[in-house]
């Protein structure tokens, strides 16, 4: 039985109790909080978790379309990497100085004020993290479901289906416990290396056999002198190293955040953008320009052309490694919407704490939600722009933030301080690549930017209005005691551990 006193939401406070539980830790007489479960390694599985999640065996052809030739398509991939590294170390000077979880959202906040940092929220729960959870599910179901497909494209509903029904295990899974996801996710990490790792030896050995470098001869031929599809080539490499950031969404939980924040950074990045590079000279050694940007599917073409009878394999690691990099990003993003709810800017419940297990469990049923309604579409290509293009706006404005601290608070203690250079680098290239979609891909735009304003009268309305509505008060009390009945949730307590 559960029982406690009651908070001015209507929500019931951690003092609840229930029996013990041997298999379970011991949480009578606890704090109800976030612990800090996450060290070093935890920290990089985390990083290269997310970012070795899908779009490295999906969106190649995407780079290869915008670049126009295999020479330029390598160079933006590098280029991406580099660009990822800078921005890794503006944010590992955000993740220092401004010590919370929650990422962009926790710095925006901070920085620039309540509007701002829910309009990102706002973006972030409607655009870009369901919509990257939806992509990671469809690349791990397509990579599942094609072997039993060798003739033809596999089914569109089946792949959602199984999309689907991942999305909802993996956010039972997270629900259960950060060291059970951290767990799967150090070992779906030897999935994600294993088939990166087949993929780069078996093109260097391609390449070494007569005739192999034929691909690459006059490698520049038909490049794109097009800005606007340069840029987007640009996303579509950038969305394959989404996830640098991500770790600063867990700043509360990670152990000596001022040391092995940064250090996760600096070992994950570059062991990125190597693996990235050599993965897709591989592909184009082993494929054509037209078959790598006929492909849905370009790991399952390499490995049928470059391992023969051992090609099954491919699939089977590429699944996997989609399977873990969707776990962890349901497990990083849901601590935004959970940090949100805790600034006032989200339902308070949203906010709560499963009083066993010691995770968000309501914001992690949220996203689940969101992200399969996102599930309504299954062109890849079409999410990766909505999300890429959103979320390159806020990334940009969370770094400039790091130029507008050094001019409003010179003295803040900065554990780690970049080069003025390096964030202002950062700025001007995302102006660029924010610009120049326009172009290219102006209905996407258009919907992103509709979406991010629709939340400025959300905003106003329910959010900034301190008196609210008798009636919509009273739904919101009990809605939030049903939510804590169902999760077995609560307030999050206060004060130091």
């Amino acid at each position: 039985m559960a029982g406690g006193s009651g908070g001015q939401d209507g929500s019931v406070t951690s003092t609840l109790v229930t029996p013990k539980d041997e298999n379970k830790a011991s949480w009578e007489g606890d704090k109800v909080q976030m612990k800090k479960q996450l060290g070093l390694l935890e920290g990089v599985a985390i990083i290269l978790g997310i970012i070795f999640g899908s779009g490295i065996f999906m969106t190649p052809g995407g780079v290869i379309k915008g670049a126009g030739s295999v020479g330029f398509s390598l160079a933006v991939w590098a280029m991406c990497g580099l660009m990822s590294m800078v921005g890794a170390l503006c944010y590992a000077e955000l993740g220092t100085s401004i010590p919370k979880s929650g990422g962009d959202y926790a710095y925006l906040f901070e920085i620039f004020g309540p509007l701002p940092a829910f309009l990102y929220l706002w973006d972030a729960m409607l655009v870009f993290v369901p919509t990257t959870n939806a992509i990671m599910g469809l690349t791990f179901a397509r990579y599942v479901i094609q072997p039993f497909f060798p003739e033809c494209h596999a089914p569109d509903a089946a792949i959602r289906m199984v999309a689907a029904t991942t999305i909802c295990f993996l956010t039972w899974i997270n629900c259960h416990g950060v060291k059970s996801t951290t767990k799967l996710q150090n070992v779906f990490m030897f999935a994600k290396i294993g088939a990166l790792v087949i993929i780069i030896v078996a093109g260097l050995i391609y390449l070494m056999l007569p005739g192999g470098t034929s691909n690459f001869d006059n490698m520049f031929d038909g490049t794109s002198t097009s800005v606007s599809k340069v840029s987007v080539a640009f996303y579509s490499g950038i969305f394959s190293y989404s996830g640098w950031n991500y770790l600063n969404f867990m700043t509360e939980e990670l152990v000596n955040p001022y040391v092995n924040l940064p250090r996760a950074i600096y070992i994950s990045l570059p062991v990125v953008t190597l693996a990235y590079v050599l993965a897709n000279v591989a592909y184009l050694a082993v494929l054509t320009t037209s078959e790598a940007l006929s492909s849905n599917a370009i790991a399952f073409s390499f490995a049928e052309r470059a391992l023969g009878p051992v090609s099954g394999v491919m699939p089977f690691l590429v699944a996997l490694s989609a399977f873990g990099g969707l776990s962890v990003h349901i497990m990083t993003s849901s601590r935004m919407c959970f940090v949100g709810a805790r600034y006032g800017h989200f339902p308070a419940l949203l906010s709560h704490i499963n009083i066993q297990r010691y995770t968000p469990v309501p914001s992690l049923v949220f996203l689940c939600i969101l992200s399969l309604i996102m599930l309504c579409s299954s062109d890849v290509n079409m999410l990766i722009t909505y999300s890429t293009f959103v979320e390159s706006f806020f990334i940009m404005l969370s770094v400039s933030g790091v130029l507008w601290l050094r001019y409003k608070q010179p003295n803040l203690e900065r554990p780690i301080k970049v080069t003025i250079w390096i964030p202002i680098f950062f700025v001007l290239v995302c102006l660029f690549l924010l610009i120049v979609p326009v172009f290219e891909a102006p209905w996407e735009v258009l919907v992103g930017c509709l979406i991010t304003i629709t939340g400025i009268p959300v905003y106003f309305i329910f959010i900034a209005q301190e008196r609210k509505p008798e009636v919509f008060n009273n739904a919101m009390v009990s809605v939030t005691h049903f939510v804590q009945k169902l999760f077995l949730s609560a307030k999050e307590d206060k004060g130091e551990d």
